[in-house]
């Protein structure tokens, strides 16, 4: 699929910075069938005696399988089960960091978070607010975080957020869902094991993936975009189509998912989304609808701005045969459409990736409010 995007002016529409950022990125990852094994072996270095754990953050689909009993858990380490059914929100972080003080007298080792993308925004949230103080609300935004956060370990078993190696860490707040943006974010290590992505349910796997495709064609069509992010994207972006568009086997089809979801993430380090993903914010904020999802419900009327990209959106559900809910907004008051608004234009560098400095030209509460409407 071609991305709309006049290749020679790229230099001409970045936006003029005054210094280049010096941004962090995964320092070790291990990729491959079975690398889940290495674990115990990774973060024995990292403790600092048999009185400091590393905590176990295990999305709760896995308690009591095969997966649980692989995890290395030695001395008093603690593995702490958690539902994904909802977006990971402040008040939670904050209830984990108290619950881990009162129970321990001085700082774990380590955060490990097993799991998709709620997970991972946990074990990085938790592993920042141990160490800053007051709660995970405080620092939703971008580099509010003052000190290093403890070691944090992420092991996707979901492939398309990208959160395994992003800076950010998104949460839903008392009045928003926005991001942790930070240097102090992104994980110390990560494992990449395909083979623990293996019997995700179908739909999960596509509004995941299309997390990722939607990541890719929001970069690449930004007012940011620069060599960097446009290589990343690029790769992913190929990779999303040979997942979704080609006859894989299920091994090659974890494998480039994977890869996907990474370079994906990697793409906006020096990047943006756009506008489906602040669209979705209110989404979340307001229905608690997951990310995944949410990206698709909005991304589905955003011809206007990705033509292309709805363009082989759509495809991909047909071959997949997803049909996507409706009537979801059918019901809801102007006061609650002006929350959900509220909540999106509030995503100012989004908006900004999207259409440039100007975009408020564009994007009037009456237009979104339109959108919404049709979800």
């Amino acid at each position: 699929m071609e991305v709309k995007k006049d290749r020679q002016t790229l230099k001409s529409k970045n936006i003029k910075m005054k210094g280049y950022r010096n941004f962090p990125m995964v320092p070790r990852v291990v990729f491959g069938s079975g690398c889940f094994d290495q674990l115990g072996d990774i973060l024995m270095p990292q403790r600092k005696h048999s009185d400091a754990p590393i905590i176990f953050l295990v999305d709760d689909v896995f308690e009591g399988t095969e997966l649980s009993k692989r995890i290395p858990s030695i001395f008093n380490d603690q593995i702490i089960f958690i539902s994904a059914a909802e977006e990971p929100k402040t008040t939670q972080v904050d209830a984990l960091v108290q619950l881990l003080k009162e129970n321990f007298s001085e700082l774990p080792s380590g955060v490990v978070g097993i799991g998709g993308g709620t997970l991972l925004d946990l074990a990085k949230a938790v592993a920042i607010v141990l160490t800053n103080d007051g709660g995970a609300a405080k620092y939703q935004g971008w580099d509010l975080v003052q000190k290093k956060s403890i070691y944090h370990v992420g092991i996707p078993t979901i492939s398309g957020t990208g959160a395994e190696v992003s800076r950010t860490t998104v949460l839903l707040g008392p009045d928003k869902k926005l991001g942790i943006n930070s240097d102090f974010t992104t994980f110390d290590q990560v494992l990449l094991d395909p083979d623990l992505t293996a019997g995700v349910p179908k739909e999960q796997w596509f509004y995941t993936g299309m997390d990722c495709y939607i990541h890719c064609i929001e970069s690449l069509n930004g007012t940011y975009l620069n060599a960097f992010s446009q290589s990343y994207g690029e790769k992913a972006l190929d990779l999303c189509n040979e997942v979704y568009l080609s006859n894989l086997t299920p091994e090659d089809s974890r494998n480039k998912l994977m890869m996907a979801s990474w370079h994906g993430g990697m793409s906006i380090a020096y990047s943006q989304v756009g506008v489906a993903h602040a669209m979705s914010y209110g989404l979340s904020y307001l229905l608690g609808i997951k990310h995944g999802i949410g990206n698709c419900l909005v991304f589905q009327h955003l011809s206007e701005f990705y033509e292309d990209g709805v363009k082989g959106f759509n495809q991909m559900m047909k071959l997949h045969q997803i049909d996507l809910p409706t009537g979801i907004c059918a019901d809801l008051t102007d006061a609650q459409f002006d929350t959900m608004v509220t909540v999106a234009m509030g995503m100012v560098p989004l908006w900004e990736n999207a259409l440039g400095k100007n975009w408020r030209k564009t994007i009037t509460p009456e237009k979104l409010k339109s959108i919404y409407q049709k979800i």
